[in-house]
């Protein structure tokens, strides 16, 4: 048996054993996780190490249910005596809660049958002296890459993995071991009385898979360089094109909108539009939780429930809710399998890259940076900051600062072009 089954397998038992004592306790239903997570982090900056830090994090949480009242509780400590007493402390807050007709496990018959291997574990072994190697080689590749580059917010590497077990009184238990890799820079230019500073970085589950700490480096500086003489531009209605990175952040407020958290408490802008067109036809957003080596696979929600690939958004119509159990029932719903959330958020392009996009817009401005949080998820007003490039016969011609795009999602959603 491997070092990571027999750490499994030790989670495992844990976890086994703070459902025994919730019921022995007094719990009618239980739930509980465990996890155990251990990494390296090292902050370099001006060619000195700055930060190394060694982690090794235990953590375990379980929920209660007497009836319909529940109780959590957590700790960092996975000591016996911390077990007992943390469903202690559950147990006794469930029992002075109010009942929630809502509360209770997700459904037994949800619960994941089979436990897909996701290939998302992959231990780097980087020893400090190379992780201190390459975060420096990452940020002298950005500093030696233009004379205009002339301080640096430094380079950080990261290397982590971890194991998590969950298991409820359905006799649902499963856990998984993955990782999770990154290398990091951010410099300042300046030309004149211009200065600016922008980043890069690179994220995988195999450390072996990450961009070159050179191209980082690189990518980093030319991002910088590429926003030094930025200036403003007059109050107008344009197009504008959101810019990969930039575009998740329209992505996370329409899942806020139809969250089932939001729903239920009448706070979306999207109440009561399911089955509705939201978007043009051409857009079609999904989610793709079993993908192997995702940065956001699981083969179950946090619940136990089996995960699926699904559509929110086809044909431009708003197909399915994000809800877990507990905001299902209150909808009158079932769990759409979220529980945690969403898992490999997919928008699919319309095959055109960046360059063809551009030339399509013809005129207006390209985001490349947001700022602040403006956004309203009640009314769907949508105010922020932003800097990008303004953007004349399909060609970038200059950088722009000091921007605020206004609107409303509801009508950004369904001018998409």
């Amino acid at each position: 048996m491997s070092d990571i089954e027999q750490r499994q397998g030790a989670l495992q038992q844990l976890v086994e054993e703070l459902l025994r004592e919730a019921k022995r306790q007094g719990a009618s239903a239980a739930e509980a996780a465990v996890s155990s997570d251990a990494g390296l982090s090292l902050g370099v900056r001006l060619g000195g190490v700055e930060t190394i830090e060694h982690t090794r994090d235990n953590g375990l949480g379980v929920t209660v249910y007497f009836g319909q009242r529940k109780g959590s509780a957590s700790s960092s400590d996975l000591s016996p005596e911390a077990v007992a007493e943390t469903v202690r402390a559950a147990c006794n807050f469930a029992r002075y809660t109010s009942e929630d007709p809502c509360a209770g496990l997700a459904e037994a018959g949800l619960m994941a049958t089979e436990i897909p291997d996701l290939d998302l574990y992959h231990p780097w072994g980087l020893s400090v002296d190379r992780a201190i190697e390459m975060a420096l080689a990452c940020e002298e590749a950005a500093r030696q890459s233009d004379p205009r580059i002339v301080n640096s917010d430094g380079a950080s590497l990261s290397s982590h993995d971890g194991l998590q077990v969950y298991g409820n009184s359905h006799g649902f238990i499963g856990g998984y071991a993955a990782s999770r890799h990154s290398l990091s820079c951010a410099v300042v230019g300046q030309q004149g009385d211009s200065m600016q500073r922008d980043y890069w970085y690179t994220l995988s589950r195999l450390g072996e898979m990450l961009e070159a700490p050179e191209q980082v480096g690189r990518q980093a500086a030319r991002r910088t360089l590429a926003r030094l003489g930025a200036r403003q531009i007059p109050t107008q209605q344009a197009p504008v094109l959101f810019q990969a990175d930039v575009a998740v952040g329209l992505l996370r407020s329409f899942i806020g909108a139809i969250q089932g958290s939001a729903l239920y408490r009448k706070a979306s802008f999207l109440l009561d539009r399911l089955d509705t067109r939201v978007f043009p036809e051409f857009v079609h957003i999904h989610e793709q939780p079993l993908l192997p080596r995702g940065l956001a696979s699981a083969p179950f929600d946090s619940e136990g429930v089996a995960t699926r690939a699904q559509d929110f958004v086809s044909d431009g119509v708003l197909r399915s809710y994000v809800l877990d159990s507990y905001s299902a029932r209150k909808l009158g719903m079932r769990t759409t399998h979220n529980g945690g959330g969403v898992r490999n958020l997919r928008a699919d392009s319309g095959g055109l890259d960046r360059q063809g996009l551009l030339k399509r817009m013809g005129r207006g401005l390209l985001v490349t940076e947001l700022m602040g949080q403006g956004v309203n998820g009640v009314t769907g007003d949508y105010s922020r900051g932003a800097a990008g490039f303004w953007v004349e016969g399909g060609e970038i011609q200059f950088p722009v600062e000091e921007v605020t795009i206004a609107g409303n999602l509801k009508e950004m959603s369904m001018d998409l072009q």
